[in-house]
């Protein structure tokens, strides 16, 4: 565990820029959400247990996510076409990205991909307005870390128009 943690892109970290699918048809980029802060939620799969459960709780605050202006993004190693059947299928509203080719380049930039199994981590990273990694952190595989953390990370975070001392 302690190996995952370690390979985690750390905060002060310039966030590295990538272009994903969003749909079969469009792509989203993370520069397209500069000046928000964004909240990268990298994943194993779609449709494993754990996987859905963490995805719906996030669903459900997204309000809270927003008074914070921040976007949310999911991103594991599954297609474009699965991703569009799991969210409709969990009514989620929020984009989940395709690192399906070259399996895991995304995951792998920010630390959150598991080579072993071929698959993302399970990893957390708040974005900051400016492109900086403000917060990240890995789970163990089996286990939903929630949204504490994020919240707390977005809580910190500078209020536009009042920069942190």
């Amino acid at each position: 565990m302690s190996e995952q943690v370690a390979s985690i892109i750390a905060p002060g970290t310039s966030a590295p820029d990538f272009a994903l699918p969003s749909t079969p048809d469009q792509t989203i980029r993370l520069s397209d959400f500069r000046g928000h802060p964004v909240v990268l939620v990298f994943y194993p799969a779609d449709w494993s247990p754990v996987c859905g459960d963490q995805v719906a709780l996030y669903n459900e605050l997204r309000g809270e996510f927003q008074a914070y202006g921040a976007q949310l993004l999911g991103i594991s190693v599954d297609g474009a076409w699965c991703h569009a059947a799991f969210a409709g299928a969990r009514k989620l509203h929020f984009p989940l990205l395709a690192d399906f080719e070259p399996k895991g380049a995304v995951a792998r930039q920010y630390g959150a991909y598991e080579e072993a199994g071929g698959f993302c981590k399970r990893a957390l990273v708040v974005i900051d307005a400016q492109g900086i990694v403000r917060w990240s952190y890995v789970s163990p595989i089996g286990v939903n870390p929630g949204a504490d953390g994020i919240l707390a990370a977005l809580e910190a975070l500078p209020k536009p128009g009042h920069p942190k001392p």
